[in-house]
């Protein structure tokens, strides 16, 4: 299973936001980049950045800072927030991201969806970001009357391979990830999907892979030293 840190932009600084509230952010670090080159040396095999500005705005704001965290790293980056035209999946995977992280736009442009997929194929990940079982969008913003499961098969019925799946009621709490709702996404297609929110421990991790999990992503737990990532990366396959 793949450990993946996670670097949230906003405002240029890597921050940490608790259950998705922009108001309650914690700033980890004014260096991204720096941050980026941290989790590499460590041993991170994948990097999960997220445009928390730009999923707010509908349109990337940290391209920059992006461009120079892939100057200086050498390892995948996936990337989400604020993704929502072919004109920018195009920009961002030219620019060397590996994988675009689709959430809004899977809710709100299907066809979207649909035409990335073609053109990219497994390039193309959906981010699944739920609240009380409930999708929600534009930077946990919105919500919408579509479940998480509902928004899965959807997704898979029009060519997505991979899914991201983050319980924002989790999400930056330091508690643990909600375990019934990753097994029930897993029941319902039986396709990659790499969990997210709430992860704290070995344990959490441990509990992931046995329920299926192709990866989980580590925020929080990792900048506060509750996890420390060459411990994890050492103990799952």
């Amino acid at each position: 299973m793949e450990i993946i840190p996670a670097i949230d932009l906003k405002a240029g600084r890597c921050v940490r936001l608790y259950q998705g509230d922009y108001s309650k952010e914690t700033v980890f670090s004014d260096d991204p980049t720096g941050m980026a080159l941290h989790w590499a040396r460590l041993g991170a095999h994948r990097l999960h950045l997220v445009d928390l500005d730009g999923a707010a705005r509908g349109e990337p704001c940290h391209l920059e800072a992006i461009k120079a965290i892939l100057g200086a790293i050498d390892i995948p980056i996936e990337l989400g927030g604020g993704i929502r035209s072919m004109s920018t999946i195009e920009t961002l995977l030219n620019a060397g991201i590996q994988r675009v992280i689709l959430g809004t736009a899977a809710a709100e442009d299907p066809e979207l969806i649909k035409q990335a997929i073609q053109v990219h194929g497994e390039r193309i990940v959906i981010g699944v970001d739920a609240r009380d079982g409930y999708v929600s969008t534009r930077g946990w913003l919105a919500s919408t009357s579509v479940t998480a499961v509902d928004m899965v098969r959807q997704m898979a019925g029009l060519g997505a391979k991979r899914f991201i799946y983050t319980d924002i009621s989790r999400d930056g709490t330091l508690s643990e990830p909600n375990f019934d709702a990753f097994a029930g996404l897993i029941e319902a297609v039986g396709l990659p999907i790499i969990a997210s929110g709430g992860i704290t421990t070995i344990e959490h991790l441990t509990r992931l892979y046995q329920l299926g999990a192709e990866g989980a992503i580590i925020g929080r737990a990792l900048y506060t030293g509750d996890m420390d990532l060459k411990e994890a990366l050492a103990a799952l396959p």
